[in-house]
């Protein structure tokens, strides 16, 4: 089992993890000691025990808060997913008949060839 030295309010303890676990530990010991320092900061040296126990309600304290924030998430979403998808609107699109086109083709032909008889008296 490895053996980890970590620092915790300014004192060392040396500690055993499982192989592979070391970067946990550090991470844990890291939030533990950031809980520790300003601990000391405030009411000067505290024997080991209360420290830790004082560091430990912490981030226990932290710990429930996000437990009671993920527990409200998780039932909003609960909430929204029982909704279901809402139904899907209808568009309607107008869609120009085949008759329409034609027409215009034949209005556009009409219109030239009336241009074209303007041109010529004209002439």
């Amino acid at each position: 089992m490895p053996e980890l030295t970590i620092t915790m309010g300014g004192r060392n303890f040396t500690v055993t993890c499982q192989a592979g676990e070391e970067h946990f530990l550090q991470t844990a010991a890291a939030m533990l000691d950031a809980e520790v320092e300003p601990l000391t900061a405030s009411m000067g040296r505290l024997p080991e025990a209360r420290l830790l126990l004082m560091a430990g309600l912490m981030l226990a304290d932290r710990t429930a808060a996000v437990e009671d924030e993920n527990r409200t998430l998780k039932a909003r979403l609960a909430e929204i997913g029982g909704r279901g998808s809402p139904e899907p609107k209808r568009i309607e699109v107008p869609v120009i008949p085949p008759q329409v086109a034609e027409t215009l083709v034949e209005i556009a032909a009409r219109a030239e060839a009336l241009a074209a008889c303007i041109e010529d008296r004209r002439a």
